[in-house]
């Protein structure tokens, strides 16, 4: 799940622990494929493929999965899948606003699950349009804390490449920018030679539903069944989950 909160965070975090790592691995190599075939496989010159490779070593992806998954999606070696793009529109219980990409080779197979997922979850699909607008697309740079890092140093360093804000979210720091700006932003994090965990164009929501701790329970049910579909590759929610709430749900684990 991604969104701008620090529930997602949280689950960024956990993501490289999950027990399903395998459908963690092959989601990142689909979006080494995708964006080799879009820009080529060079990765210096392709800045998508760039993070792409990113994302996946810091998931501990196999260096020779990323190789293959390169050279399958820029044409050096046979096999890539002809993967589509699909965004679904949804609501989890309690009126969570839910969008859903999906990459697949298979629409009508993406469409059920996404369905399925939905409903016996207690959500329900959208038709298009009805929750796109709650969404804007950012570009959104994760920044570990450590060393000192504080709030008023990265903006420092963002300012200037574009950054409109920079929020605390506990154990990170979240840069969010327009959506054409977040590689600049991480190439100047890079350059003052500051890590980063993570760099992308991303869904935020423009308005949050704040929710107690059961909303908070049947919206993660709902991210977490959706996320287990092969084809669903994020998924954001505009469900705003507070300090004490996100405390509760980490004694849940």
């Amino acid at each position: 799940m991604s969104g701008h909160s620090k529930w997602a965070t949280t689950k960024h975090q956990k993501a490289a622990k999950d027990a399903k790592r395998s459908k963690v691995f092959a989601k990142l190599i689909k979006n080494i494929e995708v964006a080799a075939r879009t820009g080529g496989g060079d990765v210096a010159g392709n800045p998508t493929l760039y993070d792409a490779v990113q994302k996946a070593k810091k998931t501990s992806v196999p260096n020779d999965n990323i190789d293959r998954a390169i050279k399958r999606g820029s044409g050096a070696e046979a096999g890539a899948s002809d993967w589509q793009t699909i965004t679904y529109e949804g609501y989890a219980p309690g009126g969570v606003a839910v969008l859903i990409e999906c990459l697949t080779d298979n629409r009508n197979r993406a469409a059920a699950e996404v369905r399925t997922a939905l409903t016996r979850n207690g959500g329900q699909l959208a038709d298009p349009g009805s929750v796109a607008y709650v969404f804007d697309r950012r570009g959104v740079v994760i920044v570990p804390k450590g060393n000192g890092l504080t709030e008023d140093d990265l903006l420092e360093v963002v300012l200037d490449a574009g950054a409109e804000e920079v929020n605390d979210n506990g154990d990170t720091f979240e840069i969010v920018s327009d959506a054409s700006d977040f590689v600049a932003i991480r190439t100047a994090v890079q350059s003052a030679g500051i890590d980063y965990e993570s760099a992308e164009a991303s869904w935020v929501p423009n308005l949050q539903v704040p929710l107690d701790l059961d909303g908070a329970r049947r919206m993660i049910r709902v991210i977490d069944a959706l996320e287990d579909s092969d084809d669903v590759q994020d998924v954001y929610a505009n469900g705003d989950i507070p300090d004490d709430v996100l405390a509760r749900l980490d004694e849940d684990e």
